[in-house]
């Protein structure tokens, strides 16, 4: 996996097999270190990441009974990046990796499901990305540290949490045109502000932008923004999604190693 830059006893360095409980603390623990402001290099490639889950085995040939009993069953992450040359966006690389899954299905503790796929895909890559678009929430979270953010204070890397769908928070209308924009909130916090709804095209469902890492929620808007392309999710996150999807019908049809 990619090597980071931390020291034996700082607080980014830390283990994945862990129980649930152990989790949390360590989503308190790196909180600490998080950078919610503009802490950003020249930006020369951009990247988006996004994992996916399989059952492979004997017991991929049960029949199970709904798609969140599949998800909770699989025992094999895929984890998929896509590196585009910024801001021209022409894709420059893109790897895949499986590794066992080891960690259970809890929400509010999927980056530990995630990262360490999306870590060994990253890997692969002969070249770091300056930014990196998740699949998922970033500041808006429970803990303030949802997989953007994990992935960005572990790296030491600026992350944008772009998710399809919300997870905490309450906001007030939203513009139909794309563009339009309104603060994400959550009101058991004193009111304090934790993303932005975002309308990516005109008149479809928003998605929700929150810092990951070393950004500004201003930054992260902009940025996710510039890389949209017409579409309602981000190009990064898009492809990524479709790599992915991609990479598990051939491991399960057989067209495709584990390695």
């Amino acid at each position: 996996m990619i090597a980071m830059k931390n020291k034996p006893n700082d607080a980014r360095h830390h283990e994945w097999d862990v129980t649930p409980r152990r989790a949390g603390e360590i989503q308190e623990t790196l909180r600490k270190v998080w950078i919610g402001e503009d802490r950003l290099p020249r930006i020369r490639l951009v990247a988006g990441l996004d994992a996916s889950f399989v059952l492979v085995g004997s017991q991929a040939l049960k029949k199970r009974p709904s798609r969140w009993g599949a998800w909770r069953e699989a025992n094999r992450a895929i984890g998929c990046v896509v590196m585009y040359r910024y801001p021209e966006m022409e894709e420059v690389e893109r790897a895949y990796a499986v590794v066992p899954l080891e960690f259970p299905y809890i929400p509010g503790l999927l980056s530990f499901r995630e990262i360490p796929v999306l870590l060994a895909a990253l890997a692969k890559l002969k070249e770091m990305p300056d930014l990196l678009y998740c699949d998922g929430q970033g500041y808006a979270h429970p803990r303030r540290l949802g997989i953007a953010s994990h992935l960005g204070v572990l790296l030491d890397r600026p992350t944008i949490g772009c998710a399809k769908s919300l997870l905490i928070g309450t906001h007030g209308p939203l513009g139909k045109k794309a563009g339009s924009s309104v603060a994400l909130i959550d009101e058991k916090a004193g009111a304090e502000r934790i993303g932005t709804v975002l309308r990516t095209r005109d008149g479809v469902q928003p998605i929700y932008v929150s810092q990951g890492h070393r950004v500004s929620l201003e930054s992260a808007v902009r940025f996710t923004l510039q890389v949209c392309g017409g579409y309602r999710i981000p190009r990064p996150t898009r492809d990524a999604d479709h790599f992915a999807g991609e990479t598990k019908r051939k491991l399960l049809s057989g067209q495709l190693s584990e390695k």
